[in-house]
């Protein structure tokens, strides 16, 4: 050990969660860099920026309960955090320059097969679909920062795979994927109709960003062959 460790150990050691000061402080720190941040703030980061004593999972529970009634609050945006308009509020400070741009009904069906399929290659999306994705719907999620390039598939052809991103989780309010609505919750907000083959089921989307063992990471080169999303051709509604 070095003595640079030596002394961090030591002055770690000199610390306590048990301190009230101590744990108001490191309360203090981590929200004061997730207030800073204009995007969801990692624990790691939060972590690197505290004592090693300190439990920045549990720091980061007891700022959300203490935001949970307020006018903003402190959400869960994966493995992130970051502070947002309570909802029933929003309508307050909504304004049309902040507007998403309205999504058509193909990107809408393009981002849902995307988040509960991923990884999911543009081919698997057209065959769920049954007609072919433009490169303009694609282009339009990405834009928008909620569809990222995964990897490439080990079959013939090494497809780009497709995923979603934290930003997507962010905007839709999800804490995770799984948060994902499931076939009941659909149900009740009337986005299936009563009539639902008997066979019909909504697949557990992915938890982790880590790449299967089917995927290859993928490279910058790859990132500039963007004719890999070329057009399909046939036109959507």
């Amino acid at each position: 050990m070095t003595d640079l460790e030596d002394a961090t150990e030591r002055e770690d050691e000199e610390l306590s969660t048990e301190d009230p000061h101590a744990e108001a402080e490191a309360e203090r720190i981590a929200e004061a860099l997730v207030f800073a941040s204009s995007q969801p703030v990692s624990e790691g980061f939060i972590a690197d920026r505290l004592p090693r004593i300190f439990n920045v999972r549990a720091i980061m529970l007891r700022l959300k309960d203490q935001y949970a009634h307020r006018g903003v609050n402190l959400v869960q945006v994966d493995d992130a955090w970051a502070f947002r308009t309570a909802a029933d509020l929003s309508f307050v400070i909504r304004s049309d320059e902040d507007e998403v741009k309205k999504l058509s009904r193909a990107a809408l069906e393009v981002l849902a097969i995307i988040a509960y399929h991923q990884p999911v290659t543009r081919a698997e999306i057209e065959d769920i679909r049954g007609v072919q994705t433009s490169r303009g719907t694609l282009d339009v999620l990405m834009e928008a920062g909620w569809v990222r390039f995964r990897g490439r598939r080990r079959t013939p052809g090494r497809p780009v795979t497709l995923g979603t991103t934290r930003d997507f989780l962010d905007h839709f309010g999800l804490e995770e994927l799984r948060d994902l609505p499931g076939i009941e919750e659909l149900k009740g907000a009337g986005l299936l109709s009563g009539r639902i083959p008997a066979n019909f089921n909504i697949p557990s989307p992915l938890m982790s960003d880590e790449l299967t063992e089917d995927e290859d990471p993928i490279t910058q080169l790859d990132l500039e062959e963007l004719g890999l999303l070329a057009p399909g051709g046939a036109a959507e509604d």
